[in-house]
This record gives C-alpha cells, sequence and structure tokens, in this order.
C-alpha cells in the first residue's frame, strides 16, 4: 500500500514547480511561452508581450511573422525589440540591453521572407545552424524550429533535404519531448486551411507535438495519435473559424493571446491564456519515467548495505524498506534525486533476520528488489 506521505511529496513537487517554473532548474522543468503572428507593433502585440513578461519564462518561440508587413528592415526593431529586446541574443537595436544568453527562438514566416528572401530577419537574430531551420535543446525538451516557406532552398515537402534533416534529428535526439515548430499549419480550420506540403510524417519520426501559426486563431487538432496547435494571436488581427476540419478540438479566436508552456520529465502542458488572463485550454501531454537499475550490494548483508539507484532524468522518487508482508520498516530516501546514479547507504539496525523488499517508487512507476537480511 502506498504511503500517503508520497501523495503529499508528489503534491509538494507539483506545486513547486508549478509556482516557481524556472527556479526549480533545467533539469526538472522548463517554463517557456510560445506567441505567433505577432510583429506588428499594435496594442495586441504590446499587451501580449506584457502578458508573457509576467510569466517570467525561461525563453520564447515564435511560430513566424515576426515582421509586419513585408519584413523590411526598417520596421523589424520596432514590431520584435521594442516589446521582446530583453530576451534578445546580440541585440542591437534602440529599446535597450539584449539578453546574455539566447532566449529568444523564432521561426520564419512568409512576411519575413517578403524582403531580400529574409535577409533582415537573418541579420537581425543570432540563432544556431543556418538560421533558416536549426534544433535546439532547453533541458527536458529538444526543439525543431523549420522554415515551412516553399521558398526554402532546401525544400519544405516531406522528402526534402530540410525534412531529412529533420528525421535524423528527431532520431538521434534523447531527450523526453521533441517539440517541432513551423509558420504554416499542417493542419487548421483557419481561412488559410491546411498546409498538404507539410504533412509530413512527425510521429513517425518521432514529434511529441507539432506548433503552428499562420492562421490568426488558437486551435488543437488531434491528427493520427500527434497533437498539432495553432498559435496566431499574437498581437497582428484575428481569424474567424467557421468550419472545423477533422481532427479539430478545440478553437478559440476571441482576443489575442499566448501560450505558456510547462516541460517535466513526464508531462508538457500547454496553456493558452488571453492578454486579460482569461484560461482559454490547459492541456496536458504525459509520459511515463522510465525507472533505471535497482540494486543491493551486498546482498545478503548483516549489517548495512549499499542501495544504488540509477535514474535517466531528474525525478521525485521514494526509496524505502518493505518486509515480507509489505508493509514499510524503514524509508532511504524521499524527495528529488537528479539524473544519474546515486548509492543510498542502508543500516539494519534492529530488523530481524529474514527477507525484505528494497521499493523504488517515481510517480505511478516502481520497482523492487528481494533482499536477505542475515
Amino acid at each position: 500500500m502506498m504511503h500517503s506521505g508520497w501523495f503529499s511529496l508528489m503534491r509538494r513537487v507539483v506545486a513547486v514547480v508549478a509556482l516557481v517554473g524556472i527556479g526549480s532548474g533545467p533539469a526538472w522543468g522548463q517554463r517557456f511561452a510560445v506567441v505567433g503572428d505577432y510583429g506588428s507593433a499594435s496594442v495586441g502585440e504590446r499587451d501580449v508581450a506584457q502578458l508573457i513578461a509576467g510569466w517570467n519564462p525561461e525563453f520564447i518561440l515564435t511560430m513566424g511573422d515576426n515582421n509586419y508587413e513585408r519584413g523590411s528592415a526598417a520596421t523589424i526593431d520596432t514590431n520584435i525589440g521594442q516589446f521582446y529586446h530583453q530576451y534578445i541574443l546580440n541585440y542591437q537595436g534602440r529599446y535597450g540591453a539584449g539578453s546574455p544568453t539566447q532566449r529568444f527562438y523564432p521561426c520564419l514566416g512568409n512576411h519575413d521572407l517578403y524582403t531580400g528572401a529574409g535577409k533582415p530577419y537573418l541579420e537581425y537574430f543570432t540563432l544556431p545552424g543556418n538560421e533558416r531551420y536549426y534544433d535546439f535543446v532547453q533541458g527536458n525538451v529538444h526543439f525543431f524550429a523549420l522554415n515551412s516557406d516553399n521558398s526554402e532552398p532546401d525544400g519544405n515537402t516531406s522528402t526534402s533535404a530540410q525534412a531529412q534533416w529533420l528525421k535524423g534529428r528527431l532520431a538521434e535526439a534523447r531527450e523526453p519531448w521533441k517539440v517541432v515548430y513551423l509558420h504554416h499549419a499542417p493542419y487548421s480550420s483557419g481561412p488559410h486551411g491546411s498546409t498538404i506540403a507539410l504533412q509530413w510524417p512527425f510521429r513517425e519520426w518521432g514529434a511529441s507535438v507539432v506548433l503552428a501559426g499562420h492562421d490568426h486563431q488558437y486551435e488543437r487538432l488531434e491528427i493520427d495519435g500527434l497533437t498539432y496547435l495553432v498559435n496566431g494571436l499574437g498581437g497582428h488581427s484575428r481569424y474567424a473559424t467557421p468550419v472545423a476540419v477533422p481532427g479539430s478540438q478545440t478553437r478559440f479566436s476571441g482576443d489575442y493571446g499566448a501560450m505558456r508552456v510547462l516541460a517535466t520529465p513526464d508531462s508538457l502542458q500547454f496553456e493558452f491564456i488571453t492578454r486579460s488572463q482569461q484560461l482559454i485550454e490547459r492541456y496536458t501531454l504525459r509520459r511515463p519515467v522510465q525507472l533505471g537499475l535497482l540494486s543491493v550490494l551486498p546482498n545478503p548483508f548483516s549489517e548495512a548495505a549499499r542501495v544504488q539507484v540509477e535514474l535517466p532524468v531528474t525525478t521525485a522518487v521514494l526509496v524505502r524498506v518493505l518486509d515480507s508482508k509489505g508493509q514499510e520498516v524503514a524509508r532511504l530516501q524521499e524527495g528529488i534525486l537528479p539524473a544519474g546514479r546515486h548509492t543510498i547507504g542502508w543500516e539494519r539496525g534492529s530488523l530481524a533476520s529474514g527477507i525484505y523488499y528494497i521499493q523504488l517508487q517515481a510517480g505511478p512507476q516502481s520497482r523492487t528488489v528481494a533482499v536477505q537480511v542475515e
């Protein structure tokens, strides 16, 4: 029977992660924001940027159309830096200090490409890879930013060089979550609709979720076992969504807003929140934490033993000793342990000789090893 204190511990851990987010450390959880179709120097953009700043995110993803209307060098700082300069690495604009680290990860939208094939965008930002599409890791999440425009030199279809790059990088990724994001939505109920050329086999390749913009709405779709989120209400304009496409679960275009996301080793929680602080939807993807090695040395033992635990990710654990009836007789470890191998001491104390069981618990997962005390 699971001890009630374990439930209390898990409630405390979830509460701490939810409240402090970035303070809990990159190995445990990351809080970040997602905004799309925003770069217009409008009141709506200002309001959404203030909403995001109030969340104190570790970093921000954009879903493209960072610089309306033509992607011009003359408007880019007014449209982006005015509201987001504090997150931008190597910021050279006029609105204040930038960030000493990379905290702003945009992707290209069609409006960003109308001037010089995106030259102002590429000169304004310092990004990984070839900067048109790239990947990076933040804690529990591996992100893949794509250039969805059909002008991309490496193509935008499922057989293109860009797609093959994504397939290979997804296969190599070892993080719990793999987030793909791009501007044009593979599936959408908005006026722009679904982009057939971008309906790549994301799930087959290993993606956890696909984020997009282009249509100025919030929408969640479930297509062939994969979640797609359209997030284009960053401040430019709003579109109606009169007819839902198959797989559409939630649609909203009543006000501007952004997504707040919390990533832990076993969950990825998305919240779409309007500029007036209205929560439109909270949606959580979950995956079990796979427990690693559990062993006891020596076994049998008479006075003291070492319990060895190996964890693939940072998580809250409970390590306890059970007797032959399954009753807890000792608690050896309770709390958050980082990923890696740990050795926990176990003194026999007043335990009688016999068979005991060391149990490792992490959320709903458990592993048990029998031990002979002589």
